[in-house]
């Protein structure tokens, strides 16, 4: 492995270059799948309504709670536009801890850099506590 200012092998190179695509697709379809089903939500709504307007508080404090309050209603068949509009923003949450998941992936079993492993570990731990707790 390279640090501290070693120039990367070629297969090292192209390894980060795999990483940084694979990531910027994560990014890019949890944000666009994010978009479309706040959009989707928003469209029935207001086709069902006449209004684009929303009033009510998040249910729950954090992601698990808000997914799972979410969850509960989709089990039990009550569809309506609020859901797919709270889905869209628990897949937006979402998006940055599956990007921050996968980079601990690469570093630790692709890249075998122990460094950046804990690094991103430490940061996955934040990220999981904030989500749960």
């Amino acid at each position: 492995m390279y640090g501290g200012g070693e120039v990367p092998s070629p297969a090292e190179e192209s390894s980060l270059v795999r990483m940084e695509k694979i990531l910027g697709a994560i990014l890019l379809s949890g944000v666009l799948a994010s978009v479309s089903l706040i959009a989707a939500g928003y469209l029935w709504r207001w086709l069902r309504t006449g209004q684009l307007q929303l009033e009510y508080a998040l249910p729950g404090s954090n992601l698990y709670q808000f997914w799972v309050n979410d969850m509960r209603q989709a089990v039990q068949g009550t569809f309506r536009p609020r859901l797919l509009i709270n889905l869209g923003i628990a897949l937006l949450m979402a998006t940055p801890y599956a990007r921050v998941f996968f980079s601990f992936v690469h570093f630790a079993f692709v890249q075998k850099n122990l460094k950046y492993s804990f690094f991103t570990l430490f940061v996955f731990g934040g990220l999981t506590y904030s989500l749960f707790f």
